[in-house]
């Protein structure tokens, strides 16, 4: 049996290179409608969907992904669109991997917003952070006692309010209206432990693929 072909979707969630490290595969940028549809005419043995696009143009249909399930091709998802279309399609058969594939499957988040975030389309730059990742990163906090839960709730409502193109870290912060002390303590926590929950399951759904092969 020859080498499994597989086609990755991916943007801002990880490093191009840090994919190819994991995970030998035909890479494409973050998936919009009709993109799969393409690849019917010569289909690949698995898809991998991580990035997706969502408000700029037209994301990825069901449909699309329920006519790639229905041709044989594995379709496995995670980290930010992928983790989305996991959870709504997982009963068809769609392989969903990750915290926040498990999150959208368990209700705890409920809207792309909680994903979204704004990229720079050449470098592929974080612009904004996802919400997801913010909510990770302020429970942890939490966990440390570096805030209470209460200003977790204050954290996590200043952010939600916020439009997600414009949501970062010190625009939360600041917004928030926390004491100083807890702002600088909650900054210093999030330089040293603080984890892109989206980088993270990028990974685990690379090494997931690379393990089907």
């Amino acid at each position: 049996m020859g080498q499994k072909r597989v086609v990755v979707f991916v943007g801002p969630s990880i490093p191009l290179n840090d994919a190819r490290k994991i995970l030998d595969a035909d890479y494409h940028p973050p998936i919009a409608r009709g993109d799969i549809a393409s690849l019917l005419n010569d289909p690949p043995d698995i898809v991998g969907i991580i990035d997706g696009v969502f408000h700029q143009q037209p994301a990825v249909s069901h449909k699309e992904i329920l006519k790639s399930l229905e041709a044989g091709i594995k379709v496995v998802g995670g980290s930010s669109m992928g983790a989305l279309r996991a959870a709504e399609l997982d009963y068809a058969g769609m392989i969903g991997i990750g915290t926040v594939y498990q999150n959208y499957r368990d209700g705890k988040i409920e809207s792309d917003d909680d994903v979204a975030i704004v990229f720079d389309p050449v470098t592929h730059e974080l612009l904004s952070e996802a919400l997801v990742s913010m909510s990770h990163n302020f429970q942890m906090a939490e966990k440390e006692g570096i805030i209470t839960s209460d200003d977790l709730k204050l954290l996590y409502e200043t952010a939600k309010n916020i439009f997600y193109p414009q949501r970062t870290y010190i625009r939360v912060l600041t917004e928030s209206g926390l004491e100083k002390n807890k702002i600088k303590n909650l900054e210093t926590f999030l330089d040293n432990k603080g984890t892109d929950i989206k980088t993270e399951d990028a990974k685990k759904v690379l090494k997931y693929i690379k393990n089907l092969i």
